[in-house]
């Protein structure tokens, strides 16, 4: 075991200095490159590009997939004949919206200090969550969810301590509170995502987790004889699954109630369900969620059609047994992937516009992110958000969860965030063919030309580890692929050069070059690296 343990480490430190010699190496981070100027480096926020604004065209109103680059939405309004692009970022939490703790009544969120801290961080999007069960967390039975969108009746007694709820009666504080959040939201220019249903509320994902125990459409908890658990499992999955029954009506009417509610509000997006169960491939039958979610997707669309405004409406991925496929195959406007599995070496795929991409850590793999899937994301067209832990006392929903990496997570998404606005976004696509790294967000034009790229730290070593099944341990400080070939052969024109520290915030310009032929570059520090390239003398302006 030894002699193997010792073979491996020898392989290791072969390759790395392998690379090294190469060039692709660690590079110190004090001395810089002959060819670079370390003249101007500036900490963020990022410097306006000094180019003449021009007129912008309509006014802005909700959000819908952007016609002149579907990988993003519009808010309607057009600068330089193009529709601006909305790109969505942010970090979102259990119990944003309804109260959740160990006690009954749980401890109150402080959600005005959680608009302040997205707000801090320059985010404009989160997903406001919901539980559909009053009582049963991932920690166990004693947790507790408030309120419920349904009023008490004078009957006794729900799994959660209350009276049975009532299933025909609403309870309107809860639509308000729901209404004032996506308002105060909104007057803070974020988007708000109401998730409609929550997977992980009608069926146990784990030992010890039950919630179907405390979900209202469980026989014993309502007046109104609804048994949700028509296989008699004792669980609530068949709620998420089947569609035609009396729980589906129940279902629709709750939809029917949210739109009412904010159908007049811009900042509005909606999300079918939260993980709900995906189809077993152990059983011939479609017995997971997809054809439910279609269902309320389209019928989600069908209820707004007659309404003033209308909204895009999401689906994501579905756990256990998810399926990307039926995600991009669905009639959602944007969706959630899943199944990364490793983050370090997750490769998201290029989003080619058939859906807004909004690439969410949990459904990836968790609790988890890393700066480098920010930047993997956001060069491959998409929208990545984040999960984020925020408090563990009042939004953990039970668990004593821990990240170590959140703050650089924040903090990246906060600079990916800079940088999409200060780019023209709606002429860039995603173009992994023009740079060496395979991550590269360009406008390939001889004019406004544009190219961001992102170097990751160690990917060649990490990906062979991959191969030979070594997990990539933290603690080792792998080589930087800190050099780039880039084809400039479509802007035969000035470029300004300019590299991104993404673990600092800092920028070094470096000197310009002639466009028209392929370029290589050279990061002037080590470690993770963002290039960006752009028209020295663009003369359009649609950003």
């Amino acid at each position: 075991m030894q002699n193997r343990f010792f073979a491996v480490v020898l392989r290791i430190v072969f390759l790395v200095a392998t690379l090294m010699a190469v060039g692709c190496g660690t590079r110190p981070s004090s001395p810089v490159p002959a060819s670079s100027t370390q003249a101007s480096i500036q900490p963020s926020p990022f410097p306006a590009t000094s180019i003449a604004p021009v007129p912008t065209e309509g006014t802005s109103g909700t959000l819908f997939a952007n016609p002149d680059n579907p990988r993003y939405f519009t808010d309607g309004v057009k600068v330089g004949g193009q529709y601006r692009s909305v790109y969505l970022t942010g970090a979102h939490t259990w119990c944003n919206f309804m109260d959740c703790g160990h006690t009954s009544p749980p401890v109150t969120f402080d959600y005005e200090k959680y608009l302040d801290f997205l707000q801090t961080n320059n985010f404009n999007f989160f997903r406001l969550w919901r539980a559909e069960n009053a009582r049963g967390g991932e920690a166990g039975p004693d947790f507790w969810f408030d309120p419920m969108p349904y009023q008490r009746s004078d009957e006794c007694c729900a799994f959660d301590g209350g009276n049975k709820f009532d299933l025909e009666k609403f309870n309107q504080a809860y639509f308000d509170r729901m209404r004032e959040r996506v308002v105060e939201a909104g007057e803070r220019g974020i988007y708000v995502s109401i998730m409609l249903f929550d997977g992980w509320s009608v069926e146990t994902k784990f030992s010890g987790h039950n919630p179907w125990e405390g979900h209202p459409y469980k026989l014993s908890n309502n007046i109104n004889n609804i048994n949700g658990d028509v296989n008699g499992n004792g669980q609530g999955e068949d709620t998420h699954i089947l569609t035609g029954t009396p729980v589906t009506a129940l279902q629709e009417a709750y939809v029917r109630k949210v739109i009412d509610t904010v159908d007049d509000l811009d900042n509005v997006l909606y999300e079918i369900s939260n993980e709900s169960p995906g189809d077993n491939p152990a059983t011939s039958e479609m017995d997971g969620s997809k054809d439910w979610q279609y269902h309320m997707i389209q019928f989600v669309k069908d209820y707004e059609s007659a309404k003033p405004k209308q909204h895009p409406v999401g689906m994501t991925w579905e756990w256990l047994n998810g399926n990307n496929q039926f995600l991009y195959d669905s009639p959602a406007d944007w969706i959630s992937l899943g199944g990364a599995g490793n983050l370090d070496t997750y490769s998201p795929p290029v989003a080619d516009g058939s859906k807004v991409i909004l690439a969410d850590t949990d459904h990836l793999c968790g609790i988890c992110g890393n700066r480098q899937w920010v930047w993997k994301s956001f060069t491959r067209g998409e929208n990545p958000i984040f999960m984020d832990i925020y408090d563990n006392a009042t939004s953990s929903r039970g668990m004593p969860f821990s990240n170590p990496a959140e703050g650089e997570v924040r903090l990246n998404l906060r600079y990916v965030r800079s940088y999409a606005d200060r780019m023209n976004l709606t002429s860039m696509t995603p173009q992994p063919g023009l740079c060496s790294t395979g991550y590269c967000l360009a406008n390939a034009s001889s004019d406004g030309a544009e190219y961001l790229m992102f170097l990751p730290a160690g990917a060649k070593v990490a990906n062979l580890l991959s191969k030979w099944d070594i997990n990539k341990n933290p603690l080792i400080a792998l080589p930087s692929d800190s050099k780039v070939d880039v084809d400039l052969s479509n802007s035969p024109v000035d470029l300004m050069v300019e590299w991104f520290n993404p673990a600092d915030g800092t920028i070094v310009n470096d000197t310009a070059v002639q466009g028209g032929v392929p370029q290589s570059f050279t990061a002037p520090f080590s470690g993770d690296a963002v290039l960006y390239i752009y028209d020295a003398h663009p003369k359009l302006n649609s950003h």
